[in-house]
């Protein structure tokens, strides 16, 4: 690895908003190390001869096939990468795992199974086990011998899990919790062998305990009948009077709602790896479908209707992958800190993960988004053989539409990206409100028309620059107007969050363009036109957004100005992204896939 990328946690978690990287400092793909590029292959492989043959079998929910796919993962190493070598995994670092679940994200059901065992199935008891839990439960769910799965939503109480009426009480002989309770929608509820579950000790201390299969007490439901991943086992879970031992508490008493944040942050993250995955493969296959698909004498790849919409999906894919790892990155660095200031490794990632929790949610919205942008053109593409089951593009459609309810629903992430930079501003872990202040005063004067600096990537720079300042604008002014009453805005909370996705992925995409110029001419000039292409589109959509937020809370001279204000932080060069379109496109046609 480079040393210049070893600098990527120089900023924290929200900084970018008032500070910036330079593109040596931040990591892309282009950094994967040869062992990487291996994993990467090995997952696709996997998919390629173990999945894709079986997934109208999956589909079918044949008995015993998905925990037999899930043995021959554990088999490979694929649900071990970043489980520590005592525990019997690989023990690899973040940015590998990562890679793990962008890898295996384009196998549909299988994807689901394996990223719930994985992550919401595993790292509870990792990270919040005594050493006798971890001793006993983690080998067995390193090698796939046992499933994980998580039991947190209840019929009445999605968004709102504290909100949870599952309750624990203390049995008379202290031997036991006694579990009363229902949970639904749980991955892998079918088959797993251990749960993660939570429940009100007492009826008010919200707490998570261990649940193993055969428990006296507990039983499940029928698999339930859904839109998309039909092929992942989805049950209910029932508690009556359910004898969980005492040391099956997970974690602190009173304290599940850290185990249960804490790890979200993670599968955000992880889930926007596996929708960057999946968002791949659909790609793909529409890029197939356009070049062998006639009309009018012609592949349908020959259209600039369908290369607009094909550079499209490219786009969004690489400006997310962009983001994705330069995050990755950020977090692997920061656990690798904690790590040598003495904290034991359950402390470190978490610790690492939580400092990016603002970067994961966007991820989250993001990469869930351009999946569901991506199946949706594909369907689009593929005209009517699209509405077939006979293609897997209409599979792909189905599927994907359950990443925005995931890991918390799109507009809670939404709402908790703006939520966090604010409460971290309050606590002084970042100092937005002197940045917008510096905003507010670079209103009131007139606008600086020089040339600045110079280089290929100057107004591209400034363009990012301009954005920030337009979110610190509207959100500072926002702050000041409505103070407390702004918790009960959402609908300006969620236009100021979309300003920052747009934002924090536009830069991402720019310094990843700017960090790859000067090298492959071909590849650079692909990559500039990405960069410039999505930018020149996210400020017309922060634009709106921006808009909007102003226009719902200020009034008279402050509206005008602010808009005003609005109008110049989101101009952009103009920039034929028409011709741009028609590059990447050809390039994805004249391979025959998303090649990037």
């Amino acid at each position: 690895m480079s040393t210049s990328t070893q600098k990527a946690a120089v900023l924290k978690g929200g900084e970018w908003i008032i500070k910036e990287n330079s593109p040596s400092e931040i990591y892309t793909p282009e950094d994967f190390n040869e062992e990487q590029k291996m994993v990467m292959e090995m997952c696709s492989a996997f998919l390629d001869n173990e999945v894709l043959p079986l997934v109208d079998r999956i589909d079918n929910l044949e008995p015993g096939l998905m925990p037999a796919l899930m043995d021959k993962a554990g088999e490979q190493g694929l649900l071990s990468t970043s489980i520590p070598e005592e525990y019997g995994g690989l023990g690899k670092d973040f940015i590998t795992s990562t890679i793990v679940n962008e890898g295996l994200g384009g196998g549909y059901s299988f994807s689901v199974a394996v990223a719930a065992h994985t992550g919401i199935g595993t790292l509870p008891i990792l990270y919040f086990g005594t050493p006798e839990q971890k001793a006993k439960y983690i080998p067995k769910l390193s090698s796939g011998e046992w499933k994980g799965a998580y039991g947190l939503t209840e019929p009445n109480s999605g968004s709102d899990a504290l909100g949870a009426k599952t309750t624990a009480k203390l049995s008379a002989d202290g031997k036991y919790y006694i579990l009363n309770g229902q949970k639904c929608w749980i991955t892998n509820g079918g088959f797993a062998n251990i749960y993660t579950v939570f429940a009100k000790i007492d009826g008010d201390k919200f707490s998570a305990f261990i649940v193993e299969r055969g428990f006296e007490g507990f039983t499940q439901g029928p698999e339930e009948h859904k839109m998309g991943i039909k092929g992942s086992s989805t049950v209910q879970l029932y508690f009556q009077d359910c004898k969980v031992p005492v040391e099956n508490l997970l974690g602190e008493i009173g304290k599940g709602h850290v185990i249960a944040f804490n790890i979200l942050n993670i599968g955000r993250l992880k889930l926007c790896a596996a929708t960057l995955g999946a968002s791949k493969r659909a790609t793909t296959n529409s890029v197939e479908y356009a070049i062998t698909r006639e009309q009018f004498k012609q592949p349908i790849s020959n259209f600039g209707a369908i290369k607009h919409k094909l550079a499209e999906m490219a786009i969004r894919i690489w400006v997310a992958e962009s983001a994705l790892y330069r995050t990755a990155k950020w977090i692997d660095d920061r656990e690798h800190e904690l790590l040598e200031s003495g904290k034991p490794f359950n402390e470190a990632a978490l610790g690492a993960a939580e400092e990016y929790a603002i970067e994961c949610a966007m991820l989250k919205v993001f990469g869930s988004e351009t999946l569901d942008f991506t199946v949706d053109e594909g369907v689009q593409i593929h005209g009517g053989n699209g509405f077939s089951a006979e293609y897997n593009i209409s599979r792909a459609y189905r599927d994907s539409r359950i990443n925005r309810i995931f890991e918390g629903t799109n507009e809670i992430n939404r709402l908790l990206t703006v939520d966090m930079v604010l409460k971290r501003a309050m606590k002084g872990r970042l100092d937005i409100m002197g940045a917008a202040m510096a905003v507010q005063k670079e209103l009131m004067s007139i606008p600086d028309f020089g040339n600045g600096e110079d280089g290929p990537f100057a107004k591209d720079l400034k363009a990012i620059r301009n954005l920030k300042k337009g979110i610190l604008m509207v959100a500072g002014a926002a702050v000041q107007k409505l103070m407390a009453k702004i918790e009960n805005e959402q609908e300006i909370l969620m236009n100021i969050a979309d300003m920052a996705i747009e934002t924090f992925h536009a830069e991402s995409a720019l310094l990843r363009a700017m960090k790859i110029s000067g090298e492959e001419a071909d590849q650079a000039s692909l990559y500039a036109d990405f960069a410039r292409t999505y930018i020149c589109d996210a400020a017309d959509r922060a634009a709106k957004s921006g808009r909007d937020a102003v226009n719902a809370f200020a009034e008279g001279d402050e509206q005008r100005m602010l808009l005003m204000g609005l109008k110049r932080f989101t101009k952009t060069e103009p920039f034929n992204t028409k011709e741009s379109r028609r590059r990447i496109a050809d390039k994805m046609i004249s391979e025959k896939k998303y090649p990037f």
